[in-house]
Formats: C-alpha cells, structure tokens, sequence
C-alpha cells in the first residue's frame, strides 16, 4: 500500500530507487562496573576500538575517490580532528578509570556532555556539527560491540539506483558508497544546514531531511520515491504515481542540461540590466562548482567552518592559508571573507561565555569586539590573503555606529601590525556589514555612511523579525519570506542603500529561491549570493525577467498583507 511521508527538502528534483536502510549503533548502551583488577584490560579495549575507527578513516581518506566532491574530504578531516582531540580519544579513559564503568558507557557519558554544550549554541550551522560527535561515537562503540562499519548496499541490478534511507549520516559514509549506485539522501534527523543537506546539494542529489520516521515506515529494497523539491517521499508507489514521477524525474533532467549552457551566459534581464549572481561558500573546497556554475565571485564566506570542534583557534597562518587559497582559486573576482559569527556558549581557549539566552547573547560581531585579540588574528589574516586577489570583509550581525567603528578601529591597527612586518595587504580594502537584525533595517541611515557596502542575511532577519527558530522543523511552517514585516524590511534596507549609492546584497535562503527571484528585483536589489546549486536556475529566471514590469508589481505586493493575496501576487508575478 503507497505511502506518503513529509520532511524538509534540501536538494531539488525527482529520484526513483531502491530504498538502502543504513544501520546505526544504538546509543542506549549497557552500563556496568568494571573491577580494579580488569581496567587495564577495559581500557586496552578502548584504544583497540579506537584505533580501529582511525584506520578506517584513514583509509578512506587515502581512498578518497578523485570526482568526489571536495566537502566530503573536508568533512572527513573534521572527523578525525574530532576522533584525535582529547574531549574524545583521553576523557572517556579517565573515565573508565575513575568511575570503573565500562568503555561504551564512558563514551555515552561523554558524548552527553559535549552534545550539551553543542545544543546551547545560537547559530544553527555550529549547532549541527554535533552531528560529527554522533558519528564518531556510533564508530567507536560499533568497534567496541565487534560490529563492522557500515556496509555497502546490496548488489542491485537494476537501473534505478539507490536511495540511502538513514537515521543520519555522515560524510565518511557517503564515501563508502562511492563506488554504489546511488540516487538520493533521506536522514530522519537534520536541518537545512546538516552534513547531509551540505553533501546533498554539493552533488545535487535529491534529499530530504527531517523525515522523523523513514526508518521505522520503510523496508529494505522497497521502491521509494523522493521528491527534493517539495520534500515528499512517496513509498511503494502505485503504477499511476510511479509513471507521473518517471515523467517529472526526465523533465527535470532536461532542465539541468539545459542550465548547464548557461554557465557563461551573462545575467542580462530583458531590458539589459546586468545582475550580479555570487556563491555561499562554507568550505574552501567549494569554489570548484562554484566556477563550474558560472559566479561572478564569493558573495558570503563563512569563516566557521575553520573554528569549528577544536579546543583552540586556528592561528593567524592556518586562517591566512585557507583565505588564500579561495582568493586564489577564484582567479580574481571577488571573494566576501564574513569574520566569524561564532554562537555565544562556544567556549573558546577556556573561556566560557554561556548566558541564559544565546539567541540574543555574545555572538557574532559582539564576540569578536569582546575578544579584540581573536579578532585581530583573523583580521590580519584576511589582509594578507587580499594580496593575492579581490577581498571583501563582511561583518556579521552588525547594529550600530559603535560596533562598526570598534572594528574599523581594529582593522587599522590589523595594517599596522603588518606593516611593522612587512607584510603586503591590499590597500583600500572594503568593508560591509550583513543587516540581520531588524534594529539594524530600521536604523540603517544611522551607520551606512561608514560601511562600503551592505549584505542582506535572510535567514536571521526572519528569524529575529518573526520570532521562530529556522532550526526547529516543529514551527517550521511558520517561517515565512513573505510576512509582510519581512518584505518591508528588505525593500526598506535595498531603498536605504541605493539611495545612498552603497552596493547591497542579498545573501540569504531567499536569494537562491527561484520563486522570489523577480519579487526581489522588483524591489531593486542587483546582487545575489546563494549556494551554487541555485546558481544557474536564478540566472535562467534573470534572463526571463524585465525590470521594468516588475517594479509595480512588487510595490502591490509591498501593499498587501494577507498570505493569500500576497501568495497571488507573487503568482503573477511569476507567470
């Protein structure tokens, strides 16, 4: 009997396949004493397991399959940072020696207490790197049952592929499945910024997350549907289903190929007004596709990614290292480096900055002003790597005067201590602030005078404007672009900055969202930067758009407030 399950899509389009149930160690583990006289052999079995899980990683990483893509060799570094960082490879030993508990437990109990510090942190993207602390410990205790890792799916000789259906799942997996055919991700577990969802649009397989229960509802070599588009699995579908996906699954095929000769097609609207379309980028490794996709330059990237599961910072030469390279890669367009928007219980060199609300704590450009020598080091770094090619520094989460006149203080004094070294950095390098905050719309001509130029940050503007946690699949349905106080916003903040003839950008979810792309020119905004993914599909609707007509159409839609007029303006819009 078919079946119809929802979750959160993450990567467009249609894959029909045999469903491959991935197993995951239960982490409800026994728990018993261990005595005096057997710890030392308890502990010998704790490094043996862990030495199992490193060799496997290491081979995979040795392994690592050239047309992968380069964010799973990435997020398969990450995972042995995490594997050999003390939190993990010393902690459940002292554990097992002072509580005289067995290795599994030791590792539940720790992995408790990391995932505790994890689940206080604000930004959504941090929050979801416990997903690597999962991981690892179901690798351990899976060495430590005598289980093998996972397996690969069962030989499937048939021409539909696999769809690997996952309470989780992690980027070392994927590898392992390589050398399979597969054609979809669905996890019961993760957000739009999970490994999976990362993994999934890098390779543009369709996924979905947040399924809840894929892995109770389906069987093993069932046939599934997944549709990455609407976020919809179809499961044993009835002949009639099967043919209409069959005929969505090829259209969308045509349309990626036709995308695809786009590449270096300059986005021109009808009536010829040039729109700049740049790439978010999480991972160094993302400007391949990002130039295979055709961006005019790095619109947003996310610095995290190198803070991230460590007890210290990276210092000033790895962070210059990884700068450099992007800049480099790029081939001299343009790449926006965002400091850090680290949350506000990361404890960093041992100092703790927990506080009741994190959501309205020390995060973001607030941290790094409260920590002028963190923020240093990364400033400096950026100079030098704006030496090798075009840089822009973005500052996340900026509200008022003071704050951007503390960091522009700090950059000089950043110039400073380089030129005391002799170091080269690009002179009149620029400086703009990400507007999330909606104090920060509604007092924008207060400080816009002081920045260079202004990025709109979506995600969190809607979030902070309507009060919903965009990482809770629970109240999901109630984050929306198109709230009437979110697109006054925008339109207000994109009004500001042109009127006062600063570049404004727009670098949220909603810039690589095909649906809103002629609501927001019509609004004024030029500039868009959104995963590459999307790339070709926006410039495909800048193409088919004229400005002209859709200034008045957005400005009605600015006058409605009701969601279902406001939903049929934006039809119109689009037809």
């Amino acid at each position: 009997m078919s079946l119809t399950i929802h979750g959160i899509p993450v990567s467009g389009g249609v894959a029909i396949g045999r469903a491959h149930l991935v197993s995951h160690a239960t982490l409800e583990v026994a728990h018993y004493l261990v005595p005096r006289d057997e710890l030392a052999d308890e502990l010998a079995r704790f490094d043996t397991a862990f030495s199992s899980v490193r060799s496997e990683l290491e081979e995979l990483r040795a392994q690592f399959p050239t047309t992968a893509p380069q964010e799973l060799k990435a997020f398969l570094d990450l995972q042995l940072m995490i594997l050999h960082d003390a939190t993990l490879s010393q902690t459940p030993r002292s554990l097992i020696e002072s509580e005289q508990c067995n290795a599994e437990w030791a590792l539940k109990v720790q992995m408790d207490a990391l995932l505790a510090q994890f689940n206080q942190i604000e930004d959504s993207y941090l929050r979801e790197r416990k997903t690597d602390v999962v991981q690892i410990v179901e690798r351990l205790l899976k060495a430590l049952l005598g289980q093998p890792g996972y397996t690969p799916p069962p030989e499937q000789a048939n021409e539909q592929g696999v769809v690997l259906v996952a309470h989780d799942l992690s980027p070392a997996d994927v590898i392992q499945f390589k050398q399979h055919q597969f054609a979809s991700f669905i996890t019961d577990l993760g957000g739009t910024t999970s490994h999976t969802a990362i993994v999934a649009r890098s390779l543009n397989i369709p996924s979905i997350v947040a399924l809840h229960s894929a892995r109770q509802l389906i069987r093993e070599n069932e046939l599934v549907i997944v549709d990455g588009t609407i976020g919809t699995v179809v499961i044993d579908p009835d002949p009639q289903t099967l043919a209409e996906y069959r005929l969505r699954q090829r259209a969308w095929e045509i349309e990626r190929r036709k995308l695809r000769r786009l590449r270096d097609t300059r986005a021109l609207t009808l009536d010829q007004v040039e729109i700049e379309l740049h790439a978010n980028i999480e991972l160094p490794g993302d400007v391949a596709p990002v130039k295979e996709n055709g961006a005019a330059g790095v619109g947003l990237f996310r610095t995290e990614f190198l803070f991230l599961n460590r007890d210290r910072l990276p210092d000033e030469d790895e962070q210059f290292e990884a700068y450099r390279d992007v800049v480099t890669d790029m081939g001299g367009l343009p790449v926006t480096i965002r400091t850090y928007d680290l949350g506000a219980d990361k404890a960093l060199n041992g100092v703790d900055y927990s506080m009741t609300n994190p959501a309205l704590g020390l995060r973001a450009i607030r941290l790094s002003l409260t920590e002028p020598q963190m923020f240093l080091v990364q400033l400096r770094a950026i100079l030098r790597a704006s030496h090798y090619g075009k840089v822009k520094i973005l500052l996340p989460m900026v509200m008022s005067v003071s704050e951007i006149d503390q960091t522009l203080y700090y950059l000089a004094q950043a110039r400073r201590e380089l030129d005391d070294r002799h170091i080269p950095y690009a002179a009149g390098i620029e400086v703009g602030g990400m507007i999330e905050i909606p104090a920060a719309a509604l007092a924008l001509n207060t400080f816009i005078k002081k920045l260079d130029f202004l990025s709109i940050g979506t995600n969190d503007l809607i979030q902070y404007t309507l009060a919903i946690d965009r990482s809770d699949d629970k109240i999901s349905h109630l984050y929306d672009p198109l709230h009437p106080a979110v697109l006054h916003l925008i339109a207000h903040v994109i009004r500001v900055a042109n009127k006062a003839g600063k570049p404004v950008a727009l670098c949220g979810e909603m810039a690589g969202d095909v649906e809103l792309t002629r609501l927001l020119l019509g609004l004024g905004l030029r500039r868009f930067s959104m995963h590459h993914a999307s790339l070709l599909s926006i410039k495909q609707r800048v193409l088919q758009s004229n400005l002209g007509q859709l200034a008045p159409k957005a400005q009605r839609m600015l006058r409605a407030h009701e969601p279902g007029k406001l939903r049929a303006l934006l039809a119109t819009l689009n037809s």
